[in-house]
């Protein structure tokens, strides 16, 4: 039942904001954002330049750009909305595994000066080089190396345009880009990874005399779920990382491509009972939200309690906390797989009490099967860093997105 401590935003505040906006909804708190980012680069080397991964909540963009100033984009989608909130070409890591000529073409053709674009296969490496050919632009490439996964190319493949194209005047290589995954909880795979990248860049200047000039870099930081929030293991943690990326032979400008680790702690999923029941012996709670608007990393079935906890008991004494009795906590799809958290414990609880969900900021409101059961997508709501809030997304019906167009 308790509060995370990343959040800046009290018990009271969020039902407030539930009160005034309705559930269920997402709130994404502007000062925990700001605070997250101001930490991760006290604990990151000063060289670092951050980047962040739209992918892991496109929300969260207007509350970061003022403090962040590098997005990667992996989608059409994804490169209109930051064109919608404001962010400017020289902002922009074009990226993605899939790239078609139909988004790149008019980008290239209107010279818009896009930061870098990420190089994903041969293919898209000669996609790049005929638009850049065509319309006489030099774009700026970074070369992905796989990790031994569908993303990014042998290093045959880089080498074997490194020695084709490096020194050509369509194109600029900048350098490489290395991502591998997500919830690193320990260094031993960057160690690796680095160790490989260094090994590949030495390689590239001695073979083809190519100096790369830039390195991009995914470190996967984690992010704890279902426990406490341990600050002296994570420091530990990106003092060791830093560490290693103090120590590699490349000196040149670092970028690290961060999503999860930014975002997840300012965010909070609110949900309201619906419906309150016992079915043999067990307490069910009925919720308006459910599986298909939060999902949490590693959570599976419930196998693992997501930080959660019934609003309104913020400063109760012990004698009322004492009262406290086991609820199961589900949402409102036709699924025995809608279990949001067991045995939550809850004090009197009863139709209209609001559930917070924390660490909902990255991912948990995209990675949803949102239009199971045809349910209406949540509200979403910015708590300012001034203290006032605004409904950035009011709930939208998806019925219309399943209907037959007859």
């Amino acid at each position: 039942m308790k509060r995370c401590k990343e959040m800046d935003l009290d018990d009271s505040k969020l039902a407030a904001i539930a009160g005034q906006f309705g559930t269920p909804a997402y709130v994404f708190d502007e000062r925990a954002l700001r605070q997250r980012v101001a930490f991760l680069q006290e604990n990151l080397p000063a060289r670092a330049v951050l980047c962040f991964a739209v992918k892991a909540n496109p929300f969260a963009i207007p509350l970061i750009s003022p403090v962040v100033h590098r997005f990667e984009v992996c989608s059409p989608g994804e490169l209109n909305i930051c064109r919608a909130v404001g962010v400017v070409p020289e902002e922009i890591v074009l990226s993605g595994v899939y790239k078609d000529e139909a988004t790149l073409r008019p980008l290239v053709e209107s010279g818009a000066p896009i930061h870098r674009y990420t190089v994903e296969s041969a293919g898209q490496f000669q996609l790049l080089y005929k638009l850049a050919k065509e319309f006489g632009r030099k774009l700026p490439l970074l070369l992905r190396v796989t990790t031994g996964t569908q993303f990014g190319m042998d290093e045959a493949v880089v080498r074997d345009i490194i020695a084709r194209y490096g020194a050509d005047e369509a194109v600029d290589i900048c350098g490489l880009q290395v991502f591998s995954g997500t919830q690193k909880t320990t260094a031993r795979r960057t160690r690796k990874e680095l160790a490989a990248a260094d090994a590949l860049i030495a390689q590239l200047r001695e073979d083809y005399g190519f100096e790369a000039r830039e390195f991009e870099f995914g470190p996967g930081l984690p992010v704890e779920y279902f426990d406490e929030y341990d600050e002296a293991g994570e420091r530990a943690l990106l003092a060791e990382v830093s560490e290693l990326l103090e120590g590699m032979a490349f000196q040149g400008p670092l970028t690290l491509e961060i999503g999860r680790s930014l975002v997840a702690s300012c965010g909070t999923y609110l949900t309201s009972v619906v419906d309150a029941k016992t079915n043999k012996g067990e307490r069910y709670a009925i919720v308006d939200g459910g599986k298909h608007q939060m999902v949490y990393y590693g959570g599976g079935l419930v196998m693992r309690q997501p930080p959660c906890r019934q609003l309104g008991l913020e400063g109760a004494d012990e004698a009322t906390l004492e009262q406290a009795l086991p609820w199961n906590l589900c949402g409102s799809l036709c699924t025995t797989n809608d279990f949001l958290a067991k045995e939550v414990p809850a004090v009197d609880l009863a139709v209209g009490d609001v559930i917070a969900f924390d660490r909902t900021g990255a991912y948990c409101m995209t990675e949803g099967i949102s239009l199971f059961l045809s349910r209406d997508l949540p509200k979403v709501v910015y708590a300012k860093a001034d203290g006032t809030c605004k409904l950035v997304r009011e709930g939208i019906p998806t019925d219309p997105l399943n209907t037959p167009q007859l």
